[in-house]
């Protein structure tokens, strides 16, 4: 008997194999479990903004007016307004012209640039605040936040919407052009608006690290709301004023996604079949060939120039005197240490979800999943002074142990791990699950050979990412680590606090080094979902 009469005799109706494959599909259990753990994950999830709504509302509405209504919290209110809305249309604008010569110009060098303007997320933003104030002491106020997040995080808009613009039908453009229409008009009113979807999102992603930064603008002594939380915390431990603080900034965060959804609209982005199998063409730019290069060029330099010539410098003089210290190879290796756990167990966490949106979508589905983007969306120092709260008073035997900065690492970067795990999964149709529980194999033993096997390198690619927040991460690092634990982040920043620039060179070094591939590998991601 052939293999296809074998299997077909094995699938017939009322086969005993067909049942069991049946079975292992249909069985509640299954998909129970699973369901059971999305549904605990999730109340995972939530812990911070139910910590700040319990904290609110048991502050009472006389304590809300005193701590909220004040002067202090309106010259907070002035700051960071001001930053997010002079940094992010500034970011929007060179993410977009910066993608636009890379993918629709015959720009020289195009392939390198692309990479180059990627590279400055190796840099932490509190490390290019670092060397940003080497170069200019006196740098500060709302016009030296918006520089140095300005240059830290432009390439958050940047590779998304390169993306869109890799991919796009060109077909819609010779549309345009074939009206009449010129090549700025075919721009603004054919290829720009596709790139809503992308821009958004990257001004989303920008305005949320604005929120949650604090060691780039505690460094250049610019208070935001996370700045005054932490100041505060450290000052009276998790007092009433740090919690009302909190309460304010996540009510940003909560404003900022509601804003974001609303931008997105219900306007069709997708296109039926594969569209024109033309490359899109390419403008030349004539004499603009120049400028296009000198302001490629000027931002480059700025946003990494800048931050690498004032490490090396810093290296430079220490000399070899600071690379001679334990403290160097222990804070390297925890960094390690923290980063490979809480990569491991966030995409451990993420996988049921995943699951569940691939082979089960549906409305509760999709409540489980908004519900880890919300809570991901909070600011480390809020996440850490949740967990502050909830172990303090009810689980004290875990306050300020590892497990905590893990958990605090899988609140923080969840989404990393579920968006690489969801788009594996959607690569391992469930026919191939089905077809081996046919064969004779058992349920779990036919998702681990082939969905799991199928989807094992988007969860590499996950976990990756999720190390890279990891290796970058300052505010919850430092509430929540155990006594003696040091990261690469927070000796860098022990040094810096003391104005010893020298000392925390190397530490900014190793943290841009260990960056760097995961960096190249977003990137890459970006280009591979853009079918390059």
């Amino acid at each position: 008997m052939s293999f296809f009469q074998s299997t077909t005799a094995e699938l017939a109706p009322g086969s005993k194999s067909r049942r069991r494959a049946a079975g292992g599909r249909g069985t509640r259990s299954g998909p129970l479990a699973v369901v059971v753990l999305s549904i605990l994950i999730a109340a995972f999830s939530l812990l911070p903004l139910g910590y700040v709504v319990v904290m609110t509302g048991n502050a009472g509405w006389d304590t809300i007016q005193k701590l909220v209504f004040r002067p202090r919290v309106g010259e907070l209110l002035f700051n960071t307004l001001a930053l997010v809305l002079i940094t992010v249309p500034i970011c929007v604008v060179l993410g977009i012209a910066g993608a636009w010569l890379v993918e629709r110009t015959r720009l020289r060098g195009n392939k390198a640039w692309a990479v180059l303007l990627a590279a400055p997320l190796a840099i932490p933003a509190f490390v290019n605040s670092y060397a940003w104030v080497s170069a200019i002491p006196s740098l500060g106020g709302v016009w030296g936040g918006v520089l140095v997040s300005t240059l830290s995080y432009f390439p958050l808009v940047y590779i998304p919407v390169a993306a869109v613009l890799s991919r796009m039908d060109p077909a819609l453009e010779q549309s345009g052009a074939s009206l009449g229409l010129g090549p700025w008009q075919v721009f603004f009113r054919v290829v720009l608006p596709q790139l809503r979807l992308a821009a958004a999102g990257g001004a989303l992603l920008v305005s949320l690290h604005l929120l949650a930064e604090y060691g780039a603008f505690a460094m250049m002594q610019f208070d935001t709301f996370t700045t005054a939380i932490y100041d505060q915390f450290r000052s009276t431990f998790n007092g009433a004023a740090a919690n009302m603080l909190a309460s304010v900034l996540v009510l940003f965060c909560l404003l900022l996604l509601l804003g974001e959804s609303k931008t997105r609209g219900n306007a069709r982005y997708a296109r039926l079949g594969g569209g024109a199998q033309a490359n899109p063409k390419r403008l030349a730019l004539g004499w603009y060939q120049v400028p296009g290069q000198l302001f490629l060029a000027a931002l480059s330099v700025l946003a990494l120039g800048v931050p690498l010539f004032h490490v090396v410098r810093w290296l430079i003089a220490g000399g070899a005197a600071i690379w001679t210290g334990s403290a160097l190879v222990h804070a390297l290796l925890q960094t390690l240490g923290y980063g490979l756990a809480g990569a491991l167990m966030t995409t451990v966490l993420a996988f049921p979800l995943a699951y569940l949106v691939i082979r089960h979508p549906g409305p509760v589905t999709k409540v489980l999943e908004g519900v880890n983007y919300i809570s991901s969306s909070m600011p480390g120092i809020v996440v850490a002074l949740a967990l502050v709260t909830i172990t303090v008073h009810n689980v004290p035997a875990v306050y300020q142990t590892a497990v905590v900065l893990v958990a605090a690492y899988a609140l923080l970067f969840m989404p990393r791990a579920l968006v690489n795990l969801r788009a594996g999964l959607a690569q391992a149709p469930k026919e191939l699950d089905e077809a081996a529980q046919a064969l004779g194999k058992a349920p779990l033993v036919a998702f681990v050979k082939v969905t799991l096997r199928l989807s094992a390198p988007a969860a590499a690619g996950g976990a990756a990412l999720v190390f890279l927040g990891i290796v970058n991460e300052l505010t919850a690092t430092l509430l929540l680590a155990p006594n003696g634990t040091t990261t690469l982040a927070t000796e860098f920043w022990a040094f810096s606090s003391e104005i010893d620039y020298a000392g925390a060179a190397p530490y900014a070094l190793l943290m841009i080094l260990l960056s760097a591939p995961m960096t190249y590998l977003l990137f890459a991601q970006s280009k591979k979902a853009a079918g390059q």
